[in-house]
């Protein structure tokens, strides 16, 4: 049985968070972990949408964005909404990106991202993904992505500093939240996923 076809499986299994009409599925992990690429596959699997936290999150506010996305994406889906719409943040300067409009609430909804799992989260969790990979895997990931889509024109080595600086965060989220410890998985981000 491939990991897809387990992680299906164990999702199908989850109970919905009380209040929930839906399955939300937390994944989890440092940038560059394999979250994104995790995402897109279990979309896939589970005909799930994504709502990513990197819609609401941003270099100017990296962690306090979270109630945002409980007001705009999560008590409405308990409410029952069948789509979604939101503004989505800006990463650098002059990125503008489309708002999401009338984003499908499916039966299972993943939300992925940085602190997808932080415990402001939780009452809302039906079952929660830990993508784990060595800091030297997900740097590199991260800052090979950033170098393709670098409407600045920023070095290597400058994005090596805003790296350093988006782990300080995320390492003060983790420590607070516990994330891995809290997940009902713990993937392999440097393994193929189908």
């Amino acid at each position: 049985m491939t990991l897809l076809e387990q992680l299906k499986l164990s999702i199908k299994e989850a109970k919905v968070a009380p209040g929930m009409p839906v399955k939300l599925v937390a994944i989890d992990g440092h940038g560059g972990a394999g979250k994104s690429r995790l995402a897109t596959h279990l979309s896939q699997e589970l005909h799930a949408e994504i709502i990513r936290t990197d819609d609401f999150a941003s270099m100017e506010n990296p962690l306090d964005w979270w109630p945002r996305l409980i007001d705009e994406v999560l008590d409405p889906i308990k409410a029952g909404a069948q789509a979604l719409s939101y503004k989505r943040s800006s990463w650098w300067e002059n990125h503008n990106p489309s708002p999401i409009i009338d984003q499908f609430v499916t039966p299972v909804m993943i939300l992925e991202g940085v602190s997808a799992s932080r415990s402001e989260f939780r009452p809302y969790l039906a079952y929660s993904i830990w993508v784990e990979a060595p800091k030297e895997v997900y740097q590199v990931r991260g800052i090979d992505r950033d170098l393709a889509s670098n409407p600045d024109g920023k070095s290597r080595q400058e994005l090596e500093g805003i790296w350093e600086k988006w782990h300080t965060y995320e390492n003060m989220y983790i420590k607070r939240d516990n994330p891995k410890g809290y997940a009902n998985r713990i993937v392999d981000g440097t393994k193929n996923y189908a």
